[in-house]
């Protein structure tokens, strides 16, 4: 059965927990492994936080926090309408930084490669960035 849910929020730092958060308790009723939770809790604080330090920087402006659930399979889009991305496949490098002023890693596209099956991004400059992530969760088998 499918379900679905929608989440608008200014672009705090303080916000991306509380998106976590929504999210990982959105996914519940799948009865996610402890482990699969937090993939996904950290996939999602990836992924706000590039929207709002990259997004938006001292502009501010809304995050959205897109959640569906359609049989066993989760699917979050995270999207802003701040700067957009000039270069998506050399922002999804390992170590690529546009701030390389900050103390950024640079990590955070392939650290949600890492934790979902599958993520897509899609950006245009000075309309915003969508990034789409998709995990299947395994139905637990109890003897």
């Amino acid at each position: 059965m499918k379900n679905e849910m929608r989440l608008e929020f200014d672009s705090k730092s303080e916000n991306e927990s509380f998106a976590r958060t929504v999210a990982a308790a959105f996914i519940l009723r799948l009865d996610p492994t402890l482990e699969e939770l937090a993939e996904i809790k950290t996939a999602i604080s990836e992924a706000v936080t590039n929207a709002i330090v990259h997004g938006y920087g001292e502009c501010g402006g809304t995050v959205v926090l897109r959640g569906i659930i359609d049989g066993d399979e989760v699917i979050f889009e995270i999207s802003d309408m701040g700067v957009g991305i000039a270069d998506v496949e050399k922002a999804r490098e390992p170590l690529f930084t546009s701030s390389p002023q900050t103390e950024r890693s640079g990590m955070g596209f392939t650290i949600m490669e890492t934790f979902m099956d599958e993520i897509s991004v899609k950006s245009r400059i000075g309309e915003g960035t969508t990034v789409t992530m998709r995990k299947r969760i395994e139905v637990p088998q109890y003897a």
